[in-house]
């Protein structure tokens, strides 16, 4: 926690240094990396939280390798195929049930899912500073997208890394 608060601190004592040539100027490098580092920290901690979770409630599924995934994505080469059985043994209608319980559809359960992390509070508020720092910027007259852009990619590495430093 020192050394994200040491990161943050360091950023912010160098972009305080531009109030020194210009206030419109560090007006725009501030709002544009403080409105990317909560979207990137917000988003990262609602992503968090989502996963644990899932991990105590047990819910998550097991998935196969991703290199199994790529090189047969239909499981053809699976050890526990049914083309090894005879015709007579196969039950046809329970295979046919077994893999359509397989496909995923579109559900109110699906639907629920995605939306608990995309509208988490964590992720709806940084959307809602950065809206609201652009157009307090342009209608004040302040709003300089040579600053402002460079600034937000400056806001997103720092905002890399630092959710990296607290979700790890």
């Amino acid at each position: 926690m020192k050394k994200t608060i040491s990161i943050f601190l360091g950023v912010e004592a160098l972009i305080a240094i531009t109030y020194l040539f210009s206030p419109k100027i560090f007006a725009n490098v501030e709002v544009a990396f403080l409105s990317a580092l909560f979207v990137i920290l917000g988003s990262a901690y609602a992503y968090k939280r989502m996963v644990d979770t899932k991990v105590v409630s047990k819910e998550f599924e097991d998935k196969r390798d991703l290199l199994d995934e790529i090189e047969d994505p239909h499981e053809l080469y699976e050890e526990d195929s049914i083309n090894d059985a005879s015709a007579e043994e196969l039950d046809l209608k329970q295979i046919v049930k077994e893999e359509k319980a397989k496909i995923k559809t579109f559900s109110l359960k699906s639907i629920k899912h995605g939306a608990r992390g995309s509208v988490s509070a964590f992720r709806l508020i940084p959307y809602l500073f950065l809206v609201l720092g652009f157009i307090a910027l342009k209608n004040n007259n302040l709003l300089e997208l040579s600053y402002y852009l460079p600034s937000l990619l400056i806001g997103i590495v720092v905002g890399s890394i630092l959710s990296k430093e607290m979700t790890s």
